[in-house]
């Protein structure tokens, strides 16, 4: 008995000082370009000839000072082998975070870092995409025209909301390259003010934002570790798969969001090839005949930084745990916080040994399962 308290306080001190040293590595704070509108009329302007120039939000920690703390963590004091690897290998994923913030903006170099924390596409992610796209448009609904100003659309996700029991913050900003996105570290839903919102992104984002972001959020913050608050390794592919896989479950999925999301792997591939943001532009506009403001939109998000190759996680991760949930494995403990499927045992081990606590939320499409589009079926079952 005296081991096992000798152990709990050793992690338990461990993860309390890696909290206090990386409650600032939130990439999200930084990578969203501060003069997007601009640049977007610019661009346009120079019929899309002029690569735009991007100004990001200063860093305000001292990242040579953050990196040599991590690694003064004295890890070695951690006897048990699961713990330590599993502190091992976060304390080298946060360094990889601190070195993609630090170098946003400079070119190759973050493009570097976003690769060493993100990956990019395979050649059977490419295909998945292609697979995807070769499907025919389906014919706009009323539900998909734009209708719904920023302060509406709070409106309609606090309405949501009250299916959870937890309160979190929403403000608006028109500095966001996405339309909305959950800041885990504050609690926040930040909503695009310079975006008109149509039913079906209404439906898409609570599902996909509060679902299963927030959700996450909030589990996180009732496990002994912090750990889940910040984030396992490759947490994002896990994470963002969830928050599609809640969209496909609350029967909010369609094509054309799907297709989005293969846009974005077609999009990070060019990355790869060397392209430049007006490359990337005419690939999507013109081999691919998107028009013109989402080919910007998904060109702005893979080029924001040098190079951020994050998106093409949303398709991988739907396809891993669209394949986990048809071998009938639990989602559940998924939920505790920013997990990743690969350290599913890590986090039963941390259950089996008092260490995280079973989620008090659940992804309400999970209980629910209201699905019933074929055709998405049918795609889901056929990517490798």
């Amino acid at each position: 008995m005296e081991a096992i308290k000798q152990k709990e306080s050793i992690v338990l001190k461990i993860d309390k000082e890696l909290d206090i040293l990386v409650k600032k590595i939130e990439l999200l704070n930084y990578i969203n370009p501060l003069n997007i509108q601009t640049e977007k009329e610019r661009f346009f302007k120079s019929k899309f000839t002029q690569n735009p120039h991007f100004v990001y939000p200063k860093v305000d920690f001292d990242a040579f000072a953050l990196q040599r703390a991590l690694f003064a963590l004295p890890i070695e004091e951690i006897k048990d082998e699961v713990l330590h690897q599993l502190y091992e290998d976060i304390i080298y994923d946060y360094s990889g975070l601190i070195e993609c913030i630090t170098t946003i903006g400079h070119g190759k170099k973050f493009y570097y870092n976003s690769l060493r924390s993100f990956g990019t596409p395979t050649e059977k992610d490419v295909q998945n995409a292609n697979f995807i796209l070769h499907f025919k448009d389906e014919k706009d609904s009323v539900k998909s025209l734009p209708r719904f100003d920023v302060y509406e659309t709070e409106k309609l996700f606090r309405e949501y909301s009250k299916r959870y029991d937890f309160d979190y913050k929403i403000i608006h900003s028109d500095k966001l390259s996405a339309i909305a996105m959950v800041l885990s570290n504050d609690q926040t839903l930040v909503l695009n003010k310079n975006y008109t919102f149509s039913q079906t992104d209404i439906a898409i984002l609570t599902n996909h934002e509060i679902g299963v972001h927030m959700v996450t959020t909030m589990n996180s913050l009732l496990n002994p570790l912090k750990i889940f608050s910040h984030g396992f390794p490759n947490n994002v592919e896990t994470q963002e798969g969830l928050a599609v896989f809640s969209e496909y479950m609350s029967n909010s999925l369609t094509l054309e969001r799907l297709k989005v999301l293969a846009y974005r792997v077609i999009a990070v591939n060019s990355l790869e090839k060397g392209y430049d943001f007006v490359q990337t532009f005419k690939l999507l506009n013109t081999q691919y005949n998107l028009d013109e403001n989402t080919a910007f939109k998904i060109t702005l998000r893979v080029h924001r930084g040098g190079g951020f190759t994050k998106d093409y996680l949303y398709l991988t991760g739907l396809r891993k745990i669209y394949t986990f949930y048809q071998k009938n494995k639990n989602l559940t403990p998924l939920l505790s916080g920013k997990t990743s499927l690969e350290y599913l045992e890590h986090i039963n081990f941390l259950y089996a040994n008092k260490f995280a606590v079973t989620p008090k939320y659940i992804t309400d499409s999970y209980q629910n399962n209201n699905n019933h589009n074929k055709k998405l079926d049918f795609i889901l079952e056929n990517l490798v």
